[in-house]
Protein backbone atom coordinates (compact mmCIF):
# COMPACT_ATOMS: atom_id res chain seq x y z
CA UNK A 1 0.00 0.00 0.00
CA UNK A 2 1.14 3.29 -0.78
CA UNK A 3 2.04 6.38 1.53
CA UNK A 4 -0.23 8.45 -0.22
CA UNK A 5 -3.37 5.87 0.38
CA UNK A 6 -2.38 5.26 3.90
CA UNK A 7 -2.70 9.05 4.00
CA UNK A 8 -6.27 9.41 2.28
CA UNK A 9 -7.40 7.01 4.36
CA UNK A 10 -6.73 8.24 7.53
CA UNK A 11 -7.65 11.69 6.12
CA UNK A 12 -10.84 9.61 5.69
CA UNK A 13 -11.72 10.02 8.97
CA UNK A 14 -12.60 13.37 9.10
CA UNK A 15 -14.79 12.78 6.47
CA UNK A 16 -16.51 10.98 8.42
CA UNK A 17 -16.32 13.23 11.81
CA UNK A 18 -17.60 15.80 9.59
CA UNK A 19 -20.85 14.61 8.55
CA UNK A 20 -21.14 13.40 12.02
CA UNK A 21 -20.63 16.99 13.58
CA UNK A 22 -22.55 18.42 10.95
CA UNK A 23 -24.75 16.66 8.99
CA UNK A 24 -23.15 17.91 5.97
CA UNK A 25 -19.87 18.72 4.56
CA UNK A 26 -18.00 15.16 4.16
CA UNK A 27 -17.90 15.33 0.11
CA UNK A 28 -16.25 18.97 0.51
CA UNK A 29 -13.31 17.04 1.54
CA UNK A 30 -13.28 13.55 0.38
CA UNK A 31 -13.86 14.74 -3.42
CA UNK A 32 -10.40 16.98 -2.75
CA UNK A 33 -8.19 14.09 -0.70
CA UNK A 34 -9.19 11.48 -3.17
CA UNK A 35 -8.02 13.77 -6.27
CA UNK A 36 -4.72 15.28 -5.00
CA UNK A 37 -4.07 12.76 -1.98
CA UNK A 38 -4.63 9.48 -3.68
CA UNK A 39 -4.36 10.71 -7.31
CA UNK A 40 -7.98 9.39 -8.59
CA UNK A 41 -9.08 11.19 -11.94
CA UNK A 42 -11.87 13.60 -11.02
CA UNK A 43 -14.69 12.14 -12.60
CA UNK A 44 -14.29 8.81 -11.01
CA UNK A 45 -13.09 10.65 -7.90
CA UNK A 46 -16.93 12.35 -8.04
CA UNK A 47 -18.44 8.93 -8.13
CA UNK A 48 -16.13 7.49 -5.14
CA UNK A 49 -17.65 10.00 -3.11
CA UNK A 50 -20.64 9.31 -3.45
CA UNK A 51 -20.36 6.06 -2.19
CA UNK A 52 -18.56 6.89 0.27
CA UNK A 53 -21.08 10.51 1.86
CA UNK A 54 -23.76 7.58 0.89
CA UNK A 55 -23.01 4.66 2.60
CA UNK A 56 -21.46 7.10 5.52
CA UNK A 57 -24.26 9.24 5.65
CA UNK A 58 -26.45 6.01 5.54
CA UNK A 59 -24.93 4.37 9.26
CA UNK A 60 -25.39 8.20 10.86
CA UNK A 61 -29.02 8.23 9.69
CA UNK A 62 -29.92 5.44 11.54
CA UNK A 63 -27.79 5.87 14.25
CA UNK A 64 -30.34 9.51 14.41
CA UNK A 65 -32.96 7.50 13.57
CA UNK A 66 -32.99 5.52 16.42
CA UNK A 67 -33.44 8.57 18.45
CA UNK A 68 -35.95 9.63 16.64
CA UNK A 69 -34.20 12.40 14.57
CA UNK A 70 -35.30 11.65 11.26
CA UNK A 71 -38.44 13.13 10.00
CA UNK A 72 -38.77 10.41 7.26
CA UNK A 73 -42.11 12.29 5.54
CA UNK A 74 -39.29 14.91 4.82
CA UNK A 75 -37.15 12.37 3.50
CA UNK A 76 -39.19 11.17 0.95
CA UNK A 77 -40.94 14.64 0.15
CA UNK A 78 -36.51 16.15 -0.67
CA UNK A 79 -35.76 12.27 -1.57
CA UNK A 80 -37.83 11.40 -4.87
CA UNK A 81 -37.05 14.70 -6.95
CA UNK A 82 -33.46 14.73 -6.11
CA UNK A 83 -32.72 11.01 -6.09
CA UNK A 84 -34.14 10.94 -10.12
CA UNK A 85 -32.01 14.40 -10.61
CA UNK A 86 -28.94 12.72 -9.31
CA UNK A 87 -29.15 9.50 -10.96
CA UNK A 88 -30.12 10.90 -14.49
CA UNK A 89 -27.02 13.42 -14.00
CA UNK A 90 -24.53 10.61 -13.32
CA UNK A 91 -25.91 7.88 -15.70
CA UNK A 92 -26.63 10.59 -18.73
CA UNK A 93 -25.71 14.22 -18.45
CA UNK A 94 -21.66 13.53 -16.83
CA UNK A 95 -20.83 11.00 -19.63
CA UNK A 96 -22.13 12.99 -22.34
CA UNK A 97 -19.69 15.54 -21.46
CA UNK A 98 -16.53 15.61 -23.39
CA UNK A 99 -13.10 15.17 -22.03
CA UNK A 100 -11.50 18.74 -24.08
CA UNK A 101 -14.12 20.88 -23.27
CA UNK A 102 -12.25 23.87 -25.00
CA UNK A 103 -9.64 24.07 -27.19
CA UNK A 104 -7.47 27.09 -28.41
CA UNK A 105 -3.60 27.95 -28.78
CA UNK A 106 -3.93 29.48 -25.33
CA UNK A 107 -6.36 27.62 -23.28
CA UNK A 108 -7.69 24.30 -23.14
CA UNK A 109 -10.63 23.30 -20.58
CA UNK A 110 -10.61 19.86 -19.70
CA UNK A 111 -13.57 17.90 -18.07
CA UNK A 112 -11.94 17.09 -15.18
CA UNK A 113 -11.00 20.58 -14.82
CA UNK A 114 -14.24 22.07 -15.04
CA UNK A 115 -15.28 19.36 -12.39
CA UNK A 116 -13.12 20.45 -10.15
CA UNK A 117 -13.67 24.30 -10.23
CA UNK A 118 -17.34 23.61 -10.29
CA UNK A 119 -17.01 21.53 -7.15
CA UNK A 120 -14.63 24.36 -6.01
CA UNK A 121 -17.36 27.18 -6.44
CA UNK A 122 -20.14 24.90 -4.77
CA UNK A 123 -17.41 24.89 -1.73
CA UNK A 124 -17.32 28.55 -1.81
CA UNK A 125 -20.92 28.85 -1.99
CA UNK A 126 -21.60 26.44 1.14
CA UNK A 127 -19.03 28.62 2.97
CA UNK A 128 -20.51 31.16 2.99
CA UNK A 129 -23.61 30.01 4.13
CA UNK A 130 -21.66 27.91 6.99
CA UNK A 131 -20.16 31.22 8.87
CA UNK A 132 -23.12 33.45 7.65
CA UNK A 133 -25.30 32.83 11.02
CA UNK A 134 -28.43 31.11 9.36
CA UNK A 135 -31.96 32.70 10.51
CA UNK A 136 -34.88 30.25 10.92
CA UNK A 137 -38.27 31.34 9.84
CA UNK A 138 -40.64 31.27 12.51
CA UNK A 139 -43.81 29.57 12.77
CA UNK A 140 -46.01 33.14 11.91
CA UNK A 141 -43.79 33.80 8.64
CA UNK A 142 -44.22 30.31 6.90
CA UNK A 143 -48.10 29.05 6.84
CA UNK A 144 -47.85 25.93 4.91
CA UNK A 145 -45.31 23.45 3.16
CA UNK A 146 -45.10 24.93 -0.62
CA UNK A 147 -44.57 21.31 -2.46
CA UNK A 148 -42.92 23.26 -5.81
CA UNK A 149 -40.64 25.07 -4.50
CA UNK A 150 -39.31 21.94 -2.36
CA UNK A 151 -39.23 20.24 -5.54
CA UNK A 152 -37.36 22.80 -7.37
CA UNK A 153 -35.40 22.90 -4.77
CA UNK A 154 -34.96 18.78 -4.73
CA UNK A 155 -33.84 18.94 -8.25
CA UNK A 156 -31.35 21.64 -8.21
CA UNK A 157 -29.68 20.07 -5.11
CA UNK A 158 -29.38 16.53 -7.65
CA UNK A 159 -27.48 18.42 -10.67
CA UNK A 160 -25.27 20.01 -8.34
CA UNK A 161 -24.82 16.68 -6.34
CA UNK A 162 -24.78 14.70 -8.99
CA UNK A 163 -22.42 16.72 -11.18
CA UNK A 164 -19.68 17.48 -8.54
CA UNK A 165 -20.23 14.06 -6.59
CA UNK A 166 -21.11 15.83 -3.49
CA UNK A 167 -23.68 14.57 -1.26
CA UNK A 168 -25.70 18.23 -1.06
CA UNK A 169 -26.03 18.60 2.72
CA UNK A 170 -25.05 22.23 2.69
CA UNK A 171 -27.92 22.39 0.60
CA UNK A 172 -30.46 20.40 2.05
CA UNK A 173 -30.26 21.95 5.78
CA UNK A 174 -30.80 25.42 5.08
CA UNK A 175 -33.68 24.39 2.59
CA UNK A 176 -35.73 22.27 5.74
CA UNK A 177 -34.65 24.75 8.23
CA UNK A 178 -36.48 27.66 6.08
CA UNK A 179 -38.95 25.72 4.15
CA UNK A 180 -39.93 23.42 6.60
CA UNK A 181 -39.86 24.40 9.97
CA UNK A 182 -37.57 21.84 10.68
CA UNK A 183 -35.62 21.79 14.42
CA UNK A 184 -31.83 21.76 13.32
CA UNK A 185 -31.45 18.44 15.24
CA UNK A 186 -33.66 16.48 13.22
CA UNK A 187 -32.69 18.46 10.28
CA UNK A 188 -29.43 17.11 10.56
CA UNK A 189 -30.58 13.29 11.05
CA UNK A 190 -33.73 14.11 7.81
CA UNK A 191 -30.28 15.50 5.93
CA UNK A 192 -28.21 12.36 6.23
CA UNK A 193 -31.75 10.05 4.93
CA UNK A 194 -31.83 12.27 1.87
CA UNK A 195 -28.39 12.49 1.37
CA UNK A 196 -27.78 8.66 1.72
CA UNK A 197 -30.36 7.89 -0.90
CA UNK A 198 -29.12 10.34 -3.70
CA UNK A 199 -25.72 9.65 -3.58
CA UNK A 200 -26.33 5.86 -3.46
CA UNK A 201 -28.58 6.09 -6.36
CA UNK A 202 -25.86 8.28 -8.10
CA UNK A 203 -23.35 5.94 -7.92
CA UNK A 204 -25.87 3.16 -9.08
CA UNK A 205 -25.21 5.48 -12.55
CA UNK A 206 -21.78 5.07 -12.41
CA UNK A 207 -22.01 1.52 -12.03
CA UNK A 208 -24.13 0.85 -14.77
CA UNK A 209 -21.59 2.76 -16.80
CA UNK A 210 -18.49 2.33 -17.57
CA UNK A 211 -16.52 3.30 -14.82
CA UNK A 212 -13.69 1.22 -13.39
CA UNK A 213 -14.61 0.48 -9.45
CA UNK A 214 -11.28 -0.29 -7.14
CA UNK A 215 -13.81 -1.80 -4.21
CA UNK A 216 -10.83 -2.84 -2.34
CA UNK A 217 -9.66 1.48 -2.01
CA UNK A 218 -13.33 2.18 -2.00
CA UNK A 219 -14.50 -0.21 0.98
CA UNK A 220 -11.39 0.87 3.00
CA UNK A 221 -11.97 4.61 2.70
CA UNK A 222 -15.30 4.39 3.13
CA UNK A 223 -14.66 2.29 6.74
CA UNK A 224 -12.25 4.82 7.83
CA UNK A 225 -15.54 7.77 7.02
CA UNK A 226 -18.12 5.63 8.89
CA UNK A 227 -15.31 5.28 11.91
CA UNK A 228 -15.40 8.64 11.96
CA UNK A 229 -18.84 9.62 11.73
CA UNK A 230 -19.15 8.19 15.42
CA UNK A 231 -16.51 10.38 16.71
CA UNK A 232 -18.02 13.11 14.92
CA UNK A 233 -21.41 12.43 16.77
CA UNK A 234 -19.64 12.19 20.36
CA UNK A 235 -17.63 15.95 19.32
CA UNK A 236 -20.82 17.37 18.43
CA UNK A 237 -22.60 16.83 21.33
CA UNK A 238 -19.51 18.42 23.33
CA UNK A 239 -19.09 21.81 21.24
CA UNK A 240 -21.60 24.18 19.84
CA UNK A 241 -23.36 23.73 16.63
CA UNK A 242 -22.60 27.24 15.55
CA UNK A 243 -18.81 27.18 16.71
CA UNK A 244 -18.34 23.67 14.61
CA UNK A 245 -20.16 25.09 11.57
CA UNK A 246 -18.48 27.99 11.56
CA UNK A 247 -14.81 27.06 12.12
CA UNK A 248 -15.62 24.75 9.06
CA UNK A 249 -16.96 27.14 6.99
CA UNK A 250 -13.61 29.13 6.96
CA UNK A 251 -11.81 25.85 6.22
CA UNK A 252 -13.90 24.63 3.47
CA UNK A 253 -13.82 28.44 2.15
CA UNK A 254 -9.65 28.41 2.08
CA UNK A 255 -10.12 24.91 -0.01
CA UNK A 256 -12.02 26.40 -1.99
CA UNK A 257 -10.04 29.01 -3.13
CA UNK A 258 -7.09 26.83 -2.79
CA UNK A 259 -8.52 24.40 -5.28
CA UNK A 260 -9.19 26.63 -8.28
CA UNK A 261 -5.98 28.40 -7.59
CA UNK A 262 -4.11 25.66 -8.35
CA UNK A 263 -6.42 24.55 -11.12
CA UNK A 264 -6.17 27.69 -13.43
CA UNK A 265 -3.05 28.42 -12.47
CA UNK A 266 -0.71 25.93 -11.45
CA UNK A 267 -1.91 22.66 -13.05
Amino acid sequence: MEMSQIIGFILAVFVGMTLGMLGSGGSILSVPILVYVMGIEPTLATAYSLFVIGTTSLVGGIHKAKQKLVDFNKVILFGIPTVITVFITRKILVPKIPNIIISSDIFTLRKSVLIMIVFAIVMIVSSVRMIKPLKVAMDSEVEKLNYFNIAIQGILIGLISGFVGAGGGFLIIPTLLLLTKTPMKIAVGTSLFIVSSQSLIGFMGDILGNQIIDWKLLIIFTLASIFGIFIGNVISKKVEDEKLKTGFGWFVLVMGVYIIIRELFLS
